[in-house]
Formats: C-alpha cells, structure tokens, sequence
C-alpha cells in the first residue's frame, strides 16, 4: 500500500485506516454521522492526495482535452475548471475528472480518480498524436479538501489571495501558509461549500500547511474527515462515484450527465452519444428514498410491485442530514418519474422504495 504525506497524521489522531485505490487511507476518525455534520454545518479536512493529477502542456494540449473529454473545454479561461468525463468506444466512461486551465490555449490540470491514474494516463497518451507535452505528477501533488460552510472564513487569513470570494469551479494560484505555488480551487465533493488545495511536499510543506489549517481552525472546531463521511456527503447530493454509479458500461446521458456531454464538437465516440441522445436512452439513474425499514446497497436489485427486475442499486446509505435510508440505481426509464413506487431486494425480500428528486438535501 501506498502512503500520503499525512498518512502518519492519520494514524497519531487515531483514524480508523484501510485500502482504498492501494493507498493507506482514513475511513474515520470520530465517526462517520460526527464527521459528516461537521462537514455540513461547519468545516472538515480530507486528505485526498490519493486523486491523480496530469498537466498537458503545448500549442496542441486543448485539442487533445477536445477530443477525449464530453464537455467543451475550450469555453476554459486562466483560472476555471469544469467536470467532464473521459468517453469510451463503447458507450461508456472510461472516468470522470476536473479540468484546470492554467493557461488558455497551453497549459491544462487534469484530475482523475486514483484507482484509474494509469487507465487514463494510457487511454489520453492513445490520442496523443500531436506531440502534447504531458506531466503525470500524481505522486509529487498533495490535495487537501477542506469542505464546509465555514471553511474559506478559517483559511483566509492563511492565503495571500482572496479565496472568500472565489466563484464555483474557478481557482487561484499564489502563497498559502507560508507555501508558495499552492493551487486553491472552489471544488468539491460534498456539496457543502469550501475548497480544495493542491501544493508539493517540498521541505515539509505538507506538514506546514495540515498544521496551520488545523491551528487556524482549531477555536473554530474544525476536524479531520475520513472516505466515509466523503461518501455520505457526495451520495446527499447525488455525486457519481466512479465504480459504483458510473463506469465503462455506462453512459453519461443514462447516469444524468447530459449537461457535461457538449455536441459543439467531436469527442471520442460522439456519433453514438448523439444517436442515443436523439433516439432517448432505456434506462436512467435516479435517486431514491426507502418508504421501509432497510438500506439499499450497491448491486442490489430494483424491482417493480410483480418482482420483475427493473434495474440494480449503484449506491446506497443511511443519510446521516435526513435520518433515512438513500440511493442511487439505474431503473428501466418507464419507473424514473419522480414518486414512482420500486421495490429494494433485500436479503430476498421486497422493501418499497420511491423515486425521488436529486440532490436529497
């Protein structure tokens, strides 16, 4: 198993630690419905430098982004980014990732999922005939995400840039705690506000940098966060996890991704997206909220009021804001109108569900 920078932070507060993309990583610390409340109403730090990183440099590099990626990138100015997704041949998504103009028309930041780092590193490279310069910087890049409500009021007074007032999905460059260089963007997985903040361990900068965000935060009671609450808080608003509500047999128009799938240019595959958005697709991913005791978990089966199947479970919870049982799962498209009535297979029994709108809070 691989280490972050922080990994031994982790352990000397006593989180709960375990594989995750072959990193050591923080499952909990004080608890998943602790850590997730502290999230929601306050401010939290996750260590997520397991999450790969590319940098695409060259007169070339927007147009390979072009054509592997579903969204336009090239409405990207310095210091925005946008969500796409990496199409396959074959109607599905290869991964979702972030894009980062550093520098328009020359220079781009991908970030990917950290169990797919060499899957999209070698499916861009296939498409690379045009010389792009490309950087895998994955195991030098630290990430920090630090998400709430209150969390650019604790840090400010840390970066030398103005983060309060950074719009979603713009970022700024410039010297946090003392690091030069750091990359701080209006991103996230939680849904709650906050930033994420990318920087290298040069000299101990990320012990710098975890020190001051804590001893910034501490009157304010910020905490560590481990992958549970993340998972709970990006399923509250309906967030893909890549493996689990999208993968290489799923389309971004099938999982609701039609907003980031742009026909204004070609894109790997295109054609057939552009088909089967023009010929609708079979079925959908939706949300959904237990009406009975139980929690739905991935692979589950979804079926109709007869016990036919209708469709599986991609990911399921007892969401910790609303104190019911949620998920997500794709349904045949005759059952995805909002308040229609599916049944949860459970342990070989049938537990009524109803479909409802996403976010869930």
């Amino acid at each position: 198993m691989k280490n972050t920078p922080f990994t031994q932070k982790h352990i000397a507060l006593g989180a709960k630690m375990a594989e995750f993309a072959g990193y050591n990583m923080p499952i909990s610390y004080s608890g998943i419905n602790d850590e997730h409340a502290t999230v929601r109403n306050n401010a939290g730090v996750f260590d997520v430098s397991h999450m790969g990183e590319f940098i695409l440099k060259g007169e070339n590099a927007l147009d390979l982004i072009q054509r592997v990626t579903t969204n336009d990138a090239a409405k990207l100015t310095d210091g925005k980014a946008q969500y796409s997704c990496l199409p396959n041949n074959d109607g599905g998504i290869v991964d979702d990732l972030l894009v980062y103009c550093i520098e328009e028309n020359k220079s781009y930041m991908l970030v990917v999922n950290a169990s797919n780092i060499e899957k999209d590193w070698n499916w861009i490279s296939s498409f690379n005939d045009k010389n792009v310069e490309m950087h895998n910087i994955s195991d030098k890049t630290c990430l920090l995400a630090i998400q709430g409500p209150n969390a650019t009021k604790i840090l400010q007074p840390l970066a030398e840039m103005d983060i309060m007032n950074l719009k979603y999905y713009t970022f700024a460059k410039g010297t946090f705690a003392g690091v030069k260089n750091v990359l701080i963007s209006a991103t996230g997985y939680t849904g709650a506000g906050g930033v994420e903040i990318y920087f290298e361990d040069i000299d101990g900068d990320a012990d710098k940098i975890w020190d001051a965000i804590f001893e910034a935060g501490k009157i304010a009671g910020i905490k560590p966060i481990g992958l549970g609450a993340r998972d709970t808080l990006r399923l509250e608003m309906g967030f893909c996890l890549y493996g689990n509500d999208i993968n290489d047999t799923t389309s971004p128009l099938e999982a609701g991704l039609g907003w980031i799938t742009k026909f204004t240019k070609d894109f790997t595959n295109s054609a057939y997206f552009a088909k089967q958005k023009a010929n609708g697709v079979t079925k959908k991913l939706v949300g959904f909220e237990m009406q009975e005791r139980g929690i739905a978990r991935h692979d589950h089966e979804i079926k109709d009021f007869e016990g036919n199947v209708i469709g599986k479970v991609t990911s399921g919870t007892q969401s910790p804001s609303l104190g019911k049982a949620i998920g997500l799962g794709y349904v045949d498209n005759k059952y995805a109108a909002i308040d229609s009535e599916i049944f949860i297979s459970i342990r070989n029994t049938l537990l009524k569900a109803k479909v409802v709108k996403i976010p869930f809070v």
